[in-house]
């Protein structure tokens, strides 16, 4: 599945990597998604069937908002640009 969301994202126009060769965006997201299922204990696949119920518990009045929003926001960004693709 996410590699069906790393195309979803350079189809999106997201870059892969950064001019210096580093990883970018879209792997950013990719691990960020990995690491909410690693904290949460769950699947892709589960992430994916409850991805609303994880989206409201990251964002800023969510349970979860103080780590949801580490990184300027990467981790919520991450998670709603998963449910558009979802969508």
């Amino acid at each position: 599945m996410l590699e069906e969301f790393e195309d979803y994202l350079l189809e999106q126009g997201y870059s892969a990597y950064t001019r210096k060769g580093n990883p970018s965006t879209v792997y950013d997201y990719i691990k960020r998604i990995q690491k909410i299922c690693i904290r949460e204990d769950i699947s892709e696949n589960s992430l994916a069937a409850n991805i609303s119920n994880y989206v409201e518990k990251y964002v800023p009045k969510g349970v979860e908002s103080e780590f949801g929003k580490k990184s300027h926001g990467a981790y919520i960004a991450a998670l709603k640009k998963f449910k558009e693709f979802l969508n």
